[in-house]
């Protein structure tokens, strides 16, 4: 993938910034009541920046709010989500990945609300 390809899913789209050798970055869009899968990485961390929205970060059962400024650390192997409470506004945030690996075959669903685990 090159970089600033867009990418749509059922939850909302993401766009590759970086696509380095040591890290991915990308911008996330999470859709109101909208979130990704809840799952773990084997290979990589993801250092998370909200940019704009509101909404909740489920870390290995615990949710936390998430505004903007704030910042998550999700270590490799740790369960995670991002949940967008807004009903009518995006949950923007930058998402950097370091590890060895960041392909999106290390995605290992857990539970996910469109039918994809």
């Amino acid at each position: 993938m090159s970089k600033f390809d867009c990418v749509t899913r059922p939850w909302g789209k993401y766009e590759v910034l970086l696509d380095g050798d040591d890290c991915k970055v990308k911008m996330i869009s999470v859709n109101p009541k909208q979130k990704p899968s809840y799952q773990y990485h084997h290979k990589r961390n993801e250092h998370w920046i909200i940019i704009s929205g509101t909404g909740q970060v489920k870390e290995n059962d615990e949710i936390m709010s998430a505004s903007p400024g704030e910042a998550f650390y999700i270590p490799a192997m740790s369960k995670h989500t991002i949940m967008n409470t807004s009903e009518e506004d995006q949950l923007i945030f930058i998402e950097v990945q370091t590890g060895d690996y960041f392909g999106e075959d290390d995605i290992v669903r857990l539970e996910d609300d469109y039918g994809r685990v």
